[in-house]
Parts: C-alpha cells; structure tokens; sequence
C-alpha cells in the first residue's frame, strides 16, 4: 500500500506542491461562487478529531468535506476511547481502517506525529502547541487572491511566539519572503522548536514599530492561547505595548493587509479601529479555511488533478 501523504507542518509540502494546492483553492472556489457541483471525494470520510475547542477549524472542515461530496464525522477526545487512555497508536489503526483522511485538533505536536505514523491515510493538522499549517495557508491563500505571489514581501508577526509565528516562519523558507518578529523579552524565535533552517528569512525587533515598518502583512494572535491560560496575567503585562493599532497599520506599506486567525481581543491584541477597518481581510482569512482546505483534501486524498 502505498504510503499516505500528511500535512503535520507547513513544511511537510514542497513549494510546487504549496502552488498547486493555492491554483486548486481559487479553481474550487469559482466553482462553489458559481453554485457549481464538484464532488471529487464522493463516498470517502473525513474524520475530525477534537481535544482543543474550535469554531473555524470544525466548520471549515466539516462543511469543506460536504461540499466535496464527502462526509466528515466529529470525534471529541472527551467522548471516545481516546479520552479514556486508548494510545494513539492504536486509535490511528483502527480509526484510518474506517476513513479515508483525519484531522486532528490537540496540545502536543507529538499527538499528530504517533498517530500519523500509525495511520494508513492522510493525516491533517488542525492545531497544535507548535504548529497552526491550514490557518496559514488559508492566510497566504488571501494575500495570493488579492495581490499574486508572496515572495520578496513582508510580515510583520506582532505578539507571541506561538504556533502560528513558528508556522509563518517555516512558509516564509518555503516560498521565499521575509517575517519581522517582535515579541518581548523571554518570548523570542526559538528556531529549533519553529523547526526552520535559520534567520535568513526573519529578524527579530525589539519594537513592534520597527517590525512593521514597510511591511505588506501586519498580523497578530491572542496574548494567551489555548493551554497557556495559567499565564494569562502575566502575558496582559508582557504584551502591553505590542498592540496592533493605527499608528502601526501607518508605517507599513500603505496597502498592507492586517490578518488575524481569529478569534480576536479587541483592544488587547488590537484594536477595534484596526480590525474592523478597510485594511482588515480577517473575514476572507476565515472564509478561505474553507476553500484552501478543500483544495488541501482534494490533493491528499486523490492526488493531483492536472
């Protein structure tokens, strides 16, 4: 049996791999605008599976396999055997038995890679600790709608180090553009755990300002994510002066595109004045999970469609 293809990191695809899905993901989307049927995964089941909470991520999956032709079935860790000490070792043998591709939503990237390496299909990540690579190419996705290709461009991550700047940082290699990082002391680029070559595709800033000066992306997280609630306190301190704001959107390029995974904190991580002001695209970030991830399951269950 031929062994199966999984999205655990960004950089699990190579950059041809990353283009195709990105043509397939405006491809399908003109066929959904237009209310036409595509069902290339007719008959075949996505199953998802939950141990952090979600909106986005369930939705997006779950209607994307639909609209395919497909099925998707909702696990929670909390209701299964997988909340009750089953390994994943042996839930990915018998739950990649009954279905043709799983994602999952956990704490530890080591939860996807044991099951991944047990299972015999596809397997997605829909979030970890480390990595968030479907958010990601849904945003690179909606910078490519509007404004073409990536490369030679600037991001400016504002905020925490977190899951979805170590995700940037492993695109901005792949598809050659530049990440300006600024975070507060003690919450720095940590490159082993970003699992990235080097710096020669970020540099870090000590002022938020610096960081965003020039840039095309201005894009944040929340201070506190998922797991990291105990910390929530001190982080409202730390992040204080890392807030994305009018004064910062200013001295980024002047049609830089803020984004944000969602969901937000305004007036913690940004303000209302930002997000919800001409040079946000956060709804279409949100609406592109959807298209980029079908493309995403059309390529990992049945191959290329050239």
């Amino acid at each position: 049996m031929k062994a199966p293809r999984h999205f655990l990191q960004f950089k699990d695809l190579s950059r041809e791999e990353i283009d195709y899905v990105f043509a397939r993901a405006k491809w399908i989307k003109d066929k959904f605008k237009a209310y036409e049927t595509y069902h290339p995964l007719f008959d075949r089941t996505l199953v998802m599976i939950f141990e952090k909470a979600s909106t986005r991520t369930r939705l997006s999956f779950e209607a994307g396999m639909f609209q395919l032709g497909g099925s998707a079935i909702y696990l929670n860790t909390r209701d299964s055997q997988l909340g009750r000490g089953e390994p994943v070792e042996d839930a990915a043998q018998v739950i990649s038995r009954m279905s043709d591709v799983v994602m999952i939503r956990t704490f530890e990237q080591t939860i996807v890679e044991r099951f991944a390496a047990n299972s015999r299909v596809p397997v997605i990540n829909g979030l970890t600790n480390e990595f968030h690579p479907c958010q990601i190419l849904a945003d690179i996705y909606t910078w490519i709608e509007r404004n073409g290709s990536i490369q030679g461009k600037t991001v400016a991550w504002i905020g925490d180090t977190n899951n979805m700047c170590n995700t940037w940082l492993q695109a901005a290699e792949l598809l050659d553009f530049k990440v300006h990082v600024s975070s507060p002391k003690g919450y720095e680029v940590d490159i082993a755990k970003a699992n990235i070559a080097g710096t020669a595709h970020f540099e870090q800033f000590a002022d938020p300002m610096d960081a965003a000066r020039g840039a095309h992306i201005i894009t944040t997280d929340v201070w506190t994510s998922m797991g990291f609630e105990a910390e929530n306190e001190a982080r409202l301190r730390d992040f204080a002066d890392y807030q994305v704001d009018a004064d910062m959107m200013r001295v980024a390029s002047a049609d830089a595109l803020f984004m944000h995974c969602l969901p937000a904190h305004r007036g913690e991580e940004v303000t209302a004045e930002v997000i919800d002001g001409p040079q946000s695209v956060v709804w279409e970030e949100a609406e592109n999970r959807l298209h980029a991830q079908k493309a995403l399951l059309e390529f990992l269950v049945v191959g290329r469609k050239d």
